[in-house]
């Protein structure tokens, strides 16, 4: 486990419920419902044996899909797995193995999916890691950074010619309103020079949404689709990395937060709106169009984050 010095700075507990944070509380979920069937599709849900990932399989499982968990702990994969077929009665369920923090099992899994696969209809890049201490993942990035961006980076790159043969097809980034908690560090990526979990959580899912409006321009007419979301605050393992004293202040705004199945609403959303075949690269909460920062918008900084993600991933990919 490797640790880095950080530089002065206001502490986590002292900035978590600025203005900034305290506007992604959503406390009245839009409602939304569809019939939408996904009979013959298959879906690609990382980090799908908890939380929101595991109730977006619950549901596209209902409507019918092939659902694929891509989840580190295979234990957990299959015993979520057990369950979401019994609820759901499809058993066209399966999970498989794929660490985030390590591309080699990313390029594994990939593998497997292209080879056994004949199509994928939807890639839901849904797994992530909060606020964490500073660790390093086994390709030496960055935790928060490897996890949530680079890793669903390159298994976005290493499926992405299965998913234009299966067109139409959309991919979900499931990102967070935590996006104007941080900026792109260019100079100091992997955040070694100095680290704070809450900015680098930030710089995770501004990434996030950068990739996005990156590639739904590289796709513009493959019918391949791409949406970023904030799925709202839900009750989820995602804390379970926060400090004591910003989970004591969780727990009391528990009520108002969402529930994993409310959470999830937004990224079934943005994988079975027929409307939103007509869109891309857009930025949603609460099954609806949200506004970005501004930092989330820029095109410039979005062609630097590419490039130097292919850098890092060693890929070739215009």
């Amino acid at each position: 486990m490797n640790y880095v010095s950080t530089n002065p700075e206001p502490s986590d507990e002292a900035t978590f419920f600025q203005p900034s944070a305290v506007q992604c509380w959503c406390f009245l979920p839009r409602a939304w419902a569809s019939s939408v069937r996904l009979d013959g599709k298959t879906v690609i849900i990382t980090g799908a044996n908890t939380g929101i990932g595991k109730e977006t399989a619950r549901d596209l499982a209902k409507r019918g899909a092939r659902v694929i968990l891509a989840c580190r702990d295979v234990e957990k994969a299959e015993a979520a797995r057990k369950e979401l077929v019994e609820d759901s009665g499809n058993p066209n369920i399966v999970a498989k193995e794929m660490d985030l923090s390590d591309t080699k099992s990313i390029r594994e899994f990939a593998d497997i999916i292209n080879t056994e696969e004949k199509q994928l209809n939807i890639l839901i890049n849904n797994a992530g890691i909060m606020m964490c201490p500073y660790l390093k993942t086994a390709d030496g990035f960055e935790m928060q950074f490897g996890v949530n961006h680079l890793g669903h980076f390159l298994l976005t790159y290493l499926l992405l010619d299965l998913l234009k043969r299966s067109a139409p097809a959309r991919i979900v980034n499931v990102a967070s309103v935590a996006h104007t908690w941080g900026s792109i560090r260019l100079d100091d990526i992997n955040s070694e020079k100095s680290y704070a979990p809450r900015r680098a959580y930030g710089q995770s899912k501004l990434a996030n949404i950068l990739f996005t409006r990156s590639l739904a321009k590289r796709l513009k007419g493959t019918g391949v689709t791409v949406y970023s979301l904030h799925p709202g605050v839900v009750r989820s393992d995602l804390w379970r990395n926060l400090s004591k004293p910003i989970q004591a202040a969780v727990k009391i705004l528990t009520p108002f937060s969402k529930s994993t199945t409310q959470g999830a609403q937004t990224s079934i959303y943005c994988s079975v709106e027929p409307q939103l075949e007509r869109e891309s690269g857009g930025y949603y909460s609460d099954c609806a169009p949200a506004i970005c920062s501004r930092e989330a918008s820029d095109d410039e900084m979005a062609q630097k984050l590419w490039e130097l993600s292919c850098h890092m991933l060693d890929i070739n990919w215009d």
